[in-house]
């Protein structure tokens, strides 16, 4: 298992100082949030994508992709009704996935709870019919450039859409494309009925990626859910992905979270420990 960041804990600092950051609390991968580059990725030109590729490089840093795709954006959505927001979003997520390969990225974690939830009288099973409208050609497109989309089941808190691994997996057999799987999030994980340790081997087969954190929004190991059960799981089932730290506080300190982070890492996701 490899350990990586997402690159908004480190805030407002440029991608140069991020990757330093990371690199110096021992991780060998960082994950990127689209808004944190540009208000518009399609004004981010080669030369900055070059720039941000070396910056990763120089600190030792794979780039591991894409997360909070269409958080901070308009008129693009999941499930909506209107036929030119799903024909925007699919083109969205084409060029989402030409940025994430020319950083060199292989992950689109699709979380963003806003452009996703339902609007009152909304039927359900017409916006899993909207969204696999979306994610069959946007998944396809992935495939040609090796990216693998990996839906996030998120928490009634945040969206009315995808509350369950069960429920996504649900969404993925309707796709039935080999670059849409599972993402699994603790965070989200830790509202469900079923135990962290259950979920993964349950999902054994689907999971694409993995974000470690906690229900109080700080970084794993900084709450009171105990991980052991799902770092045990992802050992029994061979995950060979990336365990990448996710948080949404950013106290005492973005290097503190990091720090504090790797540490439980370390003690609590590596084999033998």
């Amino acid at each position: 298992m490899k350990f990586a960041i997402c690159n908004e804990t480190f805030q407002d600092r440029s991608f140069f100082e991020q990757c330093q950051a990371a690199e110096a609390t021992g991780y060998t991968g960082i994950e990127i949030a689209p808004f944190t580059l540009s208000d518009d990725i399609a004004r981010i030109t080669e030369a900055e994508i070059s720039d941000y590729r070396k910056a990763a490089s120089d600190h030792g840093l794979e780039i591991v992709g894409l997360h909070w795709l269409l958080a901070k954006t308009e008129g693009y959505h999941l499930t909506s009704p209107d036929d030119s927001v799903r024909v925007a979003t699919i083109d969205y997520a084409r060029q989402l996935a030409d940025l994430c390969a020319a950083l060199g990225g292989k992950i689109m974690v699709w979380g963003s709870p806003q452009q996703r939830s339902l609007e009152d009288g909304w039927d359900y099973g017409e916006c899993v019919e909207r969204a696999v409208e979306i994610l069959q050609p946007a998944a396809e497109y992935c495939a040609s450039h090796g990216i693998t989309i990996a839906m996030e089941p998120l928490a009634p808190t945040e969206t009315n859409f995808l509350n369950t691994a069960e429920e996504t997996v649900g969404l993925l057999d309707i796709v039935d494309h080999p670059n849409l799987q599972l993402h699994l999030d603790v965070k989200a994980m830790s509202s469900e009925t079923k135990g962290l340790g259950e979920l993964v081997r349950d999902n054994a087969s689907r999971i694409a990626h993995y974000h470690a954190n906690d229900p109080n929004l700080l970084g794993p190991g900084m709450g009171e859910v105990d991980h052991a059960p799902a770092a045990l799981a992802l050992q029994e089932i061979g995950y060979q992905g990336w365990i990448s730290v996710e948080v949404f506080k950013y106290e005492p300190s973005p290097d503190e979270i990091a720090r504090q982070s790797m540490e439980y890492l370390q003690r609590v996701y590596l084999p033998g420990s």
